[in-house]
């Protein structure tokens, strides 16, 4: 018996067309206005298919600078695998999803895009790290009006660099060119994260005990919460994002998209040097009162000396 190969077509957007043109056209004549229609392509429609696949190619080097041993596969499949670290009695796996919000505004009005993406994958592996787990890789979705192979380029360079400085790699990702949707030059993120932790290792909350210390680790800045106050607050101050401060070594703007600072290495370092840890928490939306409980056991709450905590001098001018 002769063997055969199939290769299913899940979805054929320009062929599924064409053929619908072809079968139609046998079953009655086509007119003019049909026939133009049907002779519209993506490009026409704002929708450049070439330049995608260019970007790809552009950015591959970036991405594979990222993996892992446990990487299978390449970049330009529809999906990303990934083989599970060995030496895990009973592996967890945790997941985590974010974006950086507004500070995407102040990035396009300076036009300076190479770190947004480290503010990315922070928001994500930070999260995940809080339970104890070890970012494993990292997918990302970047939609636009129109692609801008350069700006975008910045982007995934950042994307990439934060990548390495969390240990994990950036596995895949999706590039949506959305002509209508968003303007010229504007751009939206979001970022996807998978972690693993041994499930007795995992902190849940059950850990904590009364006397514990609660030890504050030191920002960049504002990281990637609040931008729409801080937006607000300088565009109705005396400061211009122009303004050169004494305390910032470049001017405002580039001063407070300074990214995210990622955890990772230092306190999975601590973790596996055997420090104990208890509980964590990633201060994000909702600041100290909201983020703070969520890694406490049931009726535990924490003490906080203000006067211990050391402030970046920048907040001064939001404050």
């Amino acid at each position: 018996m002769m063997q055969t190969t199939t290769i299913l077509l899940l979805a054929c957007s320009e062929l599924c067309i064409q053929i619908l043109g072809e079968l139609t056209s046998r079953i009655h004549p086509l007119s003019d206005r049909d026939r133009y229609f049907l002779s519209m392509d993506y490009r026409e429609a704002g929708v450049d298919v070439e330049a995608g696949r260019a970007f790809v190619e552009r950015i591959r080097n970036l991405v594979h600078s990222t993996h892992r041993p446990e990487v299978i596969g390449t970049l330009g499949g529809f999906s990303g695998c990934f083989q599970l670290p060995t030496g895990y009695q009973e592996p967890v796996l945790v997941s985590g999803t974010d974006g950086v919000g507004t500070k995407l505004k102040l990035a396009s009005l300076l036009n300076r895009h190479h770190t947004i993406g480290i503010d990315l994958v922070a928001m994500c592996v930070n999260d995940v790290l809080t339970v104890g787990a070890e970012p494993l890789f990292f997918l990302d979705y970047l939609a636009t009006g129109k692609l801008n192979p350069e700006q975008l380029t910045e982007v995934v360079a950042g994307i990439s660099l934060g990548c390495q400085l969390a240990g994990c790699a950036l596995l895949g990702g999706e590039t949506a060119e959305m002509p209508g949707f968003y303007k010229i030059g504007e751009y939206d993120l979001a970022g996807f994260c998978v972690g693993i932790v041994e499930k007795s290792l995992m902190l849940d909350g059950s850990q904590v005990e009364v006397g514990d210390v609660a030890i504050a680790l030191a920002s960049q800045g504002v990281h990637s919460n609040g931008f729409s106050l801080v937006r607000k607050i300088v565009d109705q101050s005396a400061f211009d994002w122009s303004d050169r401060l004494d305390f910032t070594e470049g001017n405002l703007g580039e001063t407070f998209l300074t990214p995210t600072q990622i955890y990772v290495k230092p306190v999975l370092g601590a973790l596996k040097a055997g420090l104990e840890i208890h509980g964590m928490a990633h201060i994000t939306g909702g600041g100290l009162p909201e983020n703070l409980p969520r890694c406490l056991g049931k009726g535990q709450s924490i003490q906080i000396n203000p006067k211990k905590l050391v402030y970046s001098t920048y907040f001064s001018v939001v404050s």
